[in-house]
């Protein structure tokens, strides 16, 4: 006996696969049958082979559709405890939201309150002699005259006297300026 004595065909599986089908549709049914039908419950008084056999009436009496209605999601108490407390908590952060839009507009004009500040500090710095055009940038930037002289390549009262226009023009004159540069020579 060889292995080619036991190999099957084409035919004998697609049979194989029927009879599988059949009797799997044959359970199937067997267990549908069991689910439709309810077990009769005998009486104590009848023998179990007396019992009739219940009709189609009976059975859809026993089939009763469900008061609830299934389709529809129950109604449940405290939903509007619920949606009281979520329309509080929306509204409350709809006021927080137009705050922090008025914060936010606040902001922005302080923002271009300064942004023309600086470009009025950059005009002015423009309508200066070239020359003078980096010893007024290193001034607005906050160095002193000794260093502006230094790296500008200017006379030291040069620089002193962009630094003294600087402090002038932004109103942070303290009146030691010129003992400041007295002091300083």
């Amino acid at each position: 006996m060889t292995l080619d004595d036991l190999a099957l065909g084409w035919r004998e599986a697609l049979l194989g696969v029927v009879a599988l089908l059949v009797l799997y549709v044959g359970v199937v049914v067997v267990r549908l049958r069991r689910l439709r039908a309810p077990d009769p419950v005998p009486s104590p008084e009848a023998p179990a082979a007396a019992v009739p056999a219940p009709s189609g009436e009976q059975l859809a009496a026993a089939y009763v559709e469900p008061p609830f209605p299934w389709n529809e999601p129950p109604d449940t108490p405290g939903d509007d405890s619920r949606l009281a407390a979520l329309d509080g908590e929306v509204l409350a952060l709809r006021n927080e939201l137009s705050a922090l839009r008025g914060e936010l507009a606040s902001l922005r004009e302080e923002l271009r309150d300064e942004v023309a500040r600086v470009n009025e500090r950059v005009q002015a710095a423009q309508h200066v002699a070239p020359i003078y055009g980096d010893a007024m940038q290193m001034a607005l930037a906050g160095h002193d005259a000794a260093t502006i002289a230094e790296r500008c390549g200017v006379a030291r009262a040069e620089a002193e006297l962009v630094v003294a226009l600087i402090r002038n023009r932004d109103g942070s004159d303290d009146g030691d300026d010129a003992g400041s540069m007295m002091k300083e020579r």
